[in-house]
C-alpha cells in the first residue's frame, strides 16, 4: 500500500517526530510507514486521516486497484 504521509507532513513543514507526538506513536513508525514498510491499522490511519483532515482514501492508495 502506497501513502502520501511524507508529502502531506513536509507540506505542513512537520518532521517525522512532530508527526509521532501527534499520532501517539514513534518516529520509526511514522518512518516505517512513509516508506511502505508497516499499514497502519485501521484505528491509527483514521487517527492520521482526521489530523490532515482528509478521507482515508486521499492518504492511502490501494497498490491492487
Amino acid at each position: 500500500m502506497n501513502n502520501r504521509l511524507k508529502v502531506l507532513r513536509a507540506e505542513r513543514d512537520w518532521s517525522q517526530a512532530h508527526l509521532a507526538t501527534e499520532l501517539g506513536v514513534s518516529r520509526q513508525t511514522v518512518n516505517a510507514l512513509e516508506t511502505g514498510r508497516y499499514d497502519p491499522s485501521l484505528p491509527l490511519a483514521f487517527k492520521i486521516a482526521r489530523l490532515f483532515q482528509m478521507p482515508i482514501e486521499a492518504i492511502f492508495i490501494d497498490d491492487e486497484a
